[in-house]
């Protein structure tokens, strides 16, 4: 078990991070806002899980320990998988998923993509009692970049959600819309979480 890694942030997608370790580029998988709170060229630490399959080994990372365990532990659920443990990190942060799970709020949880009205009900029927026992307050990375230019944070979000499943109409039409509000989020990771929410409706 590969439980953390830490070293110079070489690239930084929307929902990964390439870290130097030791010579050795690790491709670590992490949430929006965990990418953001990357910058390039400087050193970051991430608390990590290694999935082990037949025919890959992937790396999932987080901002700290407790994050790193409640994604483990929303996959003892049947029917979440590592990639849906991280699409509920992405769109609700930690404590606001572990409310939702403790407080019973379907309508939350069906926000997130994968997620239908009776995973929904599992997740909290199986998890309810357990998410009490998880420390809580993720802390970021490392010291969080200025927001890129508008243009350019709609265009990952775009590209984010074509990568989830979506087509680029349905992309784009959905982050036009977001976008358009007053209180618009401007940083990719939030506006990323709002879109999801949208489109989870």
């Amino acid at each position: 078990m590969i439980a953390s890694v830490r070293g110079t942030v070489l690239s930084i997608g929307l929902d990964h991070v390439v870290v130097e370790v030791g010579g050795v580029g690790m491709l670590v998988h992490t949430t929006p806002s965990g990418a953001s709170s990357a910058r390039t060229g400087q050193e970051a630490t991430f608390f990590t899980t290694l999935v082990v399959r037949e025919d890959s080994l992937t790396l999932f990372g987080f901002a700290d320990d407790a994050e790193r365990r409640l994604f483990e532990l929303v996959q003892t659920v049947s029917g979440v998988g590592p990639r849906l443990a991280l699409a509920m990190l992405a769109v609700h942060a930690p404590d606001a998923l572990r409310a939702a799970i403790a407080g019973g709020d379907v309508p939350t949880l069906v926000k997130v993509p994968g997620i239908g009205k009776k995973g929904a009900e599992r997740i909290v029927l199986e998890l309810k009692d357990k998410v009490g026992a998880l420390p809580g307050g993720a802390t970021p990375v490392s010291e969080a970049p200025s927001a890129p230019a508008a243009d350019e944070t709609q265009q990952q979000v775009v590209d984010a959600l074509t990568g989830l499943g979506w087509s680029t109409k349905q992309a784009q039409d959905a982050v036009a819309k977001v976008a358009k509000a007053d209180d618009a989020p401007t940083q990719v990771a939030d506006l990323l979480r709002a879109t999801l929410r949208s489109l989870g409706r």
